[in-house]
């Protein structure tokens, strides 16, 4: 037992590969999940594992593989995330993650099908290469009524999902700060929903209750900002606590480039900020006990 049960990291470019984690390794991030935007691209797998792998030695590890597309629509972004999952053991990486996808334009229901049909092979997959798949909680800004790029976004779907494909190896990719937009309790949620949680993206929200209170949500005034660990609302040595109470083990890796305050030329001081911040509550540097 140590620390490390659950490691603090941040999320990374997978196309920019060693030459951006060489420049933050020295802060401290102790995983990294790396991810693409759509698709691949030109990005050689093989060759950035080894790269990845030779820069952070045992300092860190890769708690996750990513490609964020519209996997139900876009059979570029299914195949790309078969490449990524033949590839997770070159980079000692169990888990794949990214959106589950919509058929954008029609109520969440009429996307199952097609759902089971492409992640049920996927999850195969997966399973057969010893990989876990993770959907993040993101509503990229959809509804019920008509979901983007991703059905993954609230306990009701993530039921219906997991009813088409009850499988071990499926599970979430789950942040506070998506669900406060919608105004859920994460901590509530998490307590139900924390084992089927695989990875965290370390983001937080701040919640505007003053204006809810007064204005409501559709007042055109802004209701919810996200924020980086630490500057939120979120309660993370509950988070934490939660985490641990239910056997996890893997990685909280921040998701940065969303706060208002800590961007641009602040950006790395919020994220670093954010580490410390979550390693405290986490519990500080681990002490033995004495014999």
């Amino acid at each position: 037992m140590s620390q490390l049960d659950i490691r603090i990291g941040t999320c990374a470019p997978l196309d920019k590969g060693a030459a951006y984690l060489k420049q933050i390794l020295p802060h401290g991030f102790e995983s990294f999940s790396l991810s693409c935007w759509k698709t691949l691209g030109n990005v050689d797998l093989q060759r950035t594992a080894k790269e990845v792998l030779e820069c952070i030695g045992e300092r860190a590890v890769i708690s996750t593989l990513g490609v964020f597309g519209n996997p139900l629509m876009d059979e570029n972004v299914v195949q790309d995330l078969a490449r990524v999952i033949d590839a997770a053991h070159l980079f000692n990486c169990d888990i794949v993650a990214g959106f589950a996808g919509a058929i954008e334009g029609k109520p969440l229901p009429e996307s199952m099908p097609q759902f089971k049909k492409v992640w049920g092979e996927l999850a195969r997959r997966a399973k057969d290469k010893g990989v876990r798949i993770a959907f993040e909680n993101c509503d990229m800004g959809g509804t019920w009524e008509s979901p983007r790029w991703n059905i993954a976004h609230s306990p009701r779907a993530w039921e219906m999902m997991f009813n088409e494909i009850p499988s071990e190896n499926v599970g979430l990719q789950w942040e506070p700060c998506h669900q406060m937009v919608s105004l859920i309790d994460p901590i509530a949620q998490l307590r139900t929903w924390a084992k089927k949680v695989f990875h965290l993206h370390g983001k937080d929200a701040t919640v505007a209750w003053d204006v809810i209170r007064t204005e409501g949500i559709r007042s055109g005034r802004p209701y919810v900002w996200h924020r980086t660990p630490g500057f939120g609302d979120s309660n993370w040595t509950d988070i934490i606590s939660i985490l641990r109470m239910n056997k996890f083990r893997g990685a909280i890796d921040i998701e940065g480039w969303h706060d208002p305050v800590y961007r641009d030329a602040l950006e790395m001081t919020g994220q670093v900020h954010g580490l410390n911040y979550l390693k405290r509550c986490r519990g500080g540097p681990f002490v033995p006990n004495p014999t």
